[in-house]
């Protein structure tokens, strides 16, 4: 009786040995009650992936209250710095990286292949990833969100807007992939309406404003795709566009508000918020990364900056909304 005793002790102690080293499937963690670190690398500083930064914030401290931490780094538009911050978040073993932008995500792609990632505010996955056979899921560790809009509706609102124009500049930063994306798609379209598409491709801050000139000199409007140096540099932008008086058809809201006269937009904060609810599905073990398509933020809108339309003596149809200043 007491050998028979001392076994059932000795196995009742396994297997709560065994429950409280269980691991979680997606991080590989030990899933007993702690506090998970979601590390956030951030390309840049601006409106739109500040708005994206915060929803997935809410939205994950929502879902998990006092079990999450979260932790924001921004590498100043540095795309090395992004490499820097997620080599950082990796050997802290966090449980999940957010990457906010193309270059993050292309870095923490290149940082690690156990621990899950979720992007955001990439355009498209393919192009960022070099991904040839895309079917809508990254697979292995990598999913996320899109803020593309659809391009044929932006190719589609310049022409509503402009019906005169014969010539116009595909203005955007020459280092990132996907806004080169989209330029070759809105070039397409717009080349097959019969109207000539030029590319003008900048560096960075610096050259931003001499390149712009050259693309006001040759153009009767001017394109910029979701572009994060663009987004970055508006006020230069807008210094040179509205003094040649040169429109400028913006891929978001937040260059739109900085330089722009209209958009097809999405709503960054929410697209956040989406990206925050995959995470906290990924970290309650809801959810298989390996298998989580990419999701796209469900609403487009027309958006119009009412103050660059007057200065520019633009009207546009009663189907845009208003910007607000802010």
């Amino acid at each position: 009786m007491k050998k028979l005793m001392a076994l059932i002790l000795a196995l009742a102690m396994a297997l709560t040995m065994v429950a409280c080293g269980s691991k979680d499937t997606n991080t590989g963690k030990d899933s007993e009650t702690k506090t998970l670190k979601v590390g956030v690398v951030q390309l840049v500083q601006h409106e739109a992936l500040d708005a994206a930064t915060k929803g997935f914030t809410d939205a994950l401290k929502d879902a998990l209250g006092d079990k999450v931490e979260v932790e924001v780094k921004n590498a100043s538009g540095d795309a090395n710095t992004c490499g820097t911050i997620v080599n950082g978040f990796v050997s802290e073993n966090v449980d999940l990286i957010m990457a906010n932008a193309t270059p993050a995500l292309q870095a923490a792609a290149s940082a690690t292949s156990t621990i899950p990632i979720l992007g955001t505010s990439v355009t498209d996955y393919a192009t960022a990833l070099e991904i040839s056979d895309w079917n809508g899921t990254v697979g292995g560790n990598i999913s996320g969100t899109s803020d593309l809009a659809p391009l044929d509706k932006q190719a589609a609102m310049l022409q509503e807007l402009f019906p005169d124009a014969k010539k116009v500049g595909m203005l955007f930063c020459s280092s990132e992939a996907n806004s080169k994306y989209q330029v070759d798609e809105v070039s397409k379209i717009l080349t097959d309406a019969g109207i000539t598409c030029t590319e003008f491709a900048f560096t960075d801050s610096n050259d931003v404003s001499s390149v712009t000139q050259k693309a006001c000199d040759e153009s009767d409007v001017i394109f910029i795709p979701t572009d994060n140096t663009a987004a970055s540099n508006t006020e230069a932008i807008a210094n040179v566009v509205l003094a040649s008086n040169t429109p400028v058809i913006a891929g978001e809201a937040g260059i739109c508000r900085g330089c722009g006269v209209a958009t097809l937009s999405i709503d960054y904060y929410e697209l956040g918020k989406i990206t925050g609810q995959m995470a906290a599905k990924i970290l309650s073990g809801e959810a298989d990364i390996s298998t989580m398509p990419v999701e796209f933020a469900p609403n487009v809108t027309k958006q119009a900056n009412m103050a660059n339309c007057e200065k520019l003596g633009i009207t546009v149809p009663a189907d845009y909304t208003a910007q607000s200043a802010e």
